[in-house]
């Protein structure tokens, strides 16, 4: 998987963007359940006051406070009593609570003083219990008890130790609170302090929530634009990266001599180049954001809950990814093989389509759509069964982790609750901390997600390598040399031998034989003596095993395989024709081919004949593989478009074989003007075909038995004389001779 993933190195910008964008969205979807906490606990339930310390207060309540303290300097340090006019920053905070009308010089207030964070929770801690303290004084039903209390001591001449003693008493009670209920009661008094001062605090409470919900909905804005610019960019590099694994399958493929093609079947390389790659388009979309997300996501998660809020249900989310791992890793080992076979049964499947389509005419032939429907549907019925089987587990995946999810919320609600009732937690943290739980464990099912989907692309990856990395047998050396341009045309047989990879037994054994520019070579043997094969070595579709082949006086092995195959002319046994036109066809070997040299070329092959025909001449269609015209007709566009190229040497592998003898005896007529000073190999099934060629070669077993003449082989070659026998009878032999004469 990692050798594909180096393919983004093409990529690397929009990757380095990628994961700058996902950390500033992993940092704003973490901040979103602080402020949902902010709002909930400071603007809703405190009244949209942040702190348990008044930023303004009326000279007469800050005496009041200082009563029920000692510590009167260390609080009065962080306060500036306003009497003439105020500061700028002390304008500023006026205007914030009382307006600009408000007078300080008829009215004195105090103004806490720009402190940084560590000095104001130090002042928080003075003065937090003195305002509890104050403020139970001076609601009503408080102060009524006290001041009972106090006339009852007055009744009984209670000293002044003993009035000390009560009002000790009262905050000590107040010093046993929680904290948390303690900074409740505090910022409440902080209320009743502005309200004594003629603050508006339901503007202040509006003002809170409508600025901090602006500042969510921006927070929020910025990660969603993150994420669509996320999704943009992985979705591009993935497309990107799609294209350059087709790119280099595809060169791959291109550069692979006949040994590495029957390696890997048709069938397989169009899955690898197709579903393959679509398999690794997906994982690397989400592979980013479970990479660089979900661990910043799940570790800043975590972070925020054992720094930010009550970890006292930290336990909850251990719970929690202990439950998702079970699951995953159940569904992980119950569908782990089936994702390796998937892939295999695509290939299989797509195999037998191809073969059944190819071979149409043939099993209607024979009256086997039954058994090829039967074949197919046995092929589709795996790979059906294979998906039913990964679908279903993985179906299963998200109804129970949706169900872990939903009762882990529920666990945290009901143990929030009893935490919000005994005071050791806010409603709003609770609700943060249900967020942050739910983000963390949104973290580990995208890393689930992933993992179900890697063994799938990981396999498609090792399959992509396999091609790319294989090293085709025929290759050119790094030192080349050039053709001999006083051999030119000249092709040479030395003492070759081959076998296929992996063969126990040599094909071709020991063939010596030279095809002279001018001149016509022919192959002529029983079907499996290696005719085929021979002229295959010509242009390095294989390599020799033993011995040299030379071309143009220079080892076939030692030159460009581009140089050598743009010397040769090569006409497939079978005749393979391109999707589009007559024209593109003809002048495959060079778009800007002339149009007369394409007409002479369809001339010279017998093809102008039908191409008049056709209602647009060369303009007229091609379908794929040529299935819209006759054997004989590609054959002869097969002919036409190797006679366009104009080459030093022609190889016609058995490429006469669906002519009629007329068009046959009409091509070869006109071919040997065409190549009187070309080298022409051809391999022929048909004696009639070679009668008059300058040199035929006998081949039977791998082996060459003869080599003459027509009538030097009727003579003297048995092999050659049956063959001849079997096609023709005496008299249509020595007819033909002297026809050929």
């Amino acid at each position: 998987m990692l050798k594909v993933l180096k393919n983004l190195k093409n990529s690397w910008t929009s990757v380095i963007i990628i994961v700058i964008l996902l950390c500033v969205q992993a940092a704003t979807d973490l901040a979103l359940p602080d402020y949902t906490s902010k709002i909930v606990n400071v603007g809703i339930q405190y009244g949209g006051i942040e702190e348990a310390a008044p930023e303004v207060i009326s000279e007469e309540d800050m005496e009041n406070i200082l009563f029920f303290t000692d510590d009167d300097e260390q609080i009065l340090e962080n306060y500036e009593l306003v009497e003439d006019e105020p500061t700028e920053y002390q304008e500023k905070v006026k205007n914030k609570y009382l307006g600009k009308e408000y007078n300080t010089e008829e009215n004195k207030i105090y103004v806490l003083k720009d402190l940084e964070e560590e000095q104001l929770d130090s002042l928080v801690s003075l003065i937090a219990e003195p305002l509890v303290e104050y403020s139970a004084v001076t609601s009503e039903e408080t102060a009524n008890q006290i001041k009972e209390r106090l006339m009852q001591g007055m009744q009984e001449n209670m000293t002044e130790a003993q009035r000390d003693v009560v009002l000790e008493q009262f905050t000590s009670y107040v010093s046993q609170m929680s904290d948390s209920i303690k900074e409740q009661a505090a910022i409440s008094s902080v209320k009743q302090v502005y309200i004594n001062l003629g603050v508006d605090t339901d503007k202040l409470q509006n003002d809170y929530i409508l600025m901090s919900g602006l500042q969510m909905l921006g927070i929020a804005l910025i990660s969603m634009l993150c994420a669509v610019t996320i999704m943009l960019l992985s979705s591009r590099v993935a497309a990107k990266l799609g294209k350059t694994l087709r790119d280099k399958v595809f060169k791959k493929v291109l550069s692979f001599s006949t040994a590495e093609l029957r390696e890997f079947s048709t069938a397989s390389l169009i899955t690898r180049s197709t579903n393959d790659v679509q398999q690794i388009q997906q994982l690397i979309t989400l592979l980013f954001r479970v990479v660089v997300y979900a661990p910043i996501i799940g570790i800043g998660g975590f972070v925020k809950v054992l720094t930010t809020s009550d970890n006292s249900m930290a336990w909850i989310i251990g719970v929690a990814i202990f439950a998702i791992l079970v699951v995953v890793a159940t569904l992980f080992a119950v569908a782990m093989p089936k994702f390796k076979k998937l892939q295999d049964l695509i290939d299989k499947l797509n195999q037998v389509s191809r073969e059944i389509l190819t071979g149409l005419p043939v099993i209607r032939a024979f009256n086997k759509e039954k058994k090829e429907e039967k074949r197919f549907d046995n092929s589709n019925t795996l790979l059906m069964k294979a998906n039913i089987f990964v679908n279903r587990a993985m179906s299963m995946m998200m109804p129970l982790l949706m169900f872990i999810m939903s009762s882990i919320t529920v666990l945290i609600v009901w143990v929030g609750a009893h935490n919000v009732d005994s005071g050791t937690m806010q409603v709003g943290d609770m609700m943060a901390f249900i967020q942050y739980t739910m983000q963390i464990v949104m973290a580990f099912l995208m890393i689930s997600m992933i993992s179900i989907m890697l063994p799938r692309a990981s396999v498609s990856a090792r399959r992509i390598n396999e091609v790319i990395e294989t090293e085709p047998s025929i290759k050119d050396k790094e030192e080349t040399k050039q053709f001999n341009p006083e051999k030119k045309g000249l092709v040479e047989f030395k003492n070759v031998s081959f076998r296929y990879p992996d063969a126990d037994t040599e094909i071709l054994e020991d063939i010596n034989f030279t095809a002279e520019p001018g001149k016509t070579t022919a192959l002529i043997g029983s079907t499996g003596s290696g005719k085929s094969t021979v002229v295959n070595l010509i242009p390095r579709f294989y390599d020799v095993t033993e011995g040299e082949l030379l071309v143009d006086g220079v080892n076939v092995k030692d030159v460009p395989q581009k140089d050598l195959r743009d010397i040769i002319g090569f006409v497939p046994q079978k005749g393979i024709l391109f999707s589009g036109t007559i024209e593109s066809n003809i002048k495959y070997a060079d778009d800007n081919m002339s149009d007369e040299q394409m007409v002479k070329a369809a001339q010279i092959a017998q093809a102008e004949e039908f191409i008049n025909t056709k209602p647009e001449k060369y303009q007229d269609a091609i379908a794929q593989g040529g299935s819209n015209v006759s054997g004989g007709q590609k054959q002869r566009l097969s002919i036409a478009r190797a006679i366009a190229k104009d080459p030093e040497i022609f190889i016609f592998d058995d490429s006469f074989s669906a002519l009629d003898f007329k068009t046959d005896s009409n091509l070869r007529e006109a071919l040997a003007e065409k190549t009187e000073n070309k080298t022409v190999i051809i391999v022929a099934q048909r004696i009639s075909t070679i009668l008059n060629a300058d040199k035929i070669i006998v081949l039977e077993e791998g082996k060459i038995v003869g080599e003459g003449t027509h009538e030097e082989l009727l003579k003297n070659n048995e092999t050659y004389r049956q063959i001849a026998l079997s096609q023709l009878s005496e008299e249509e032999l020595n007819e033909n001779r002297k026809g050929g004469k």
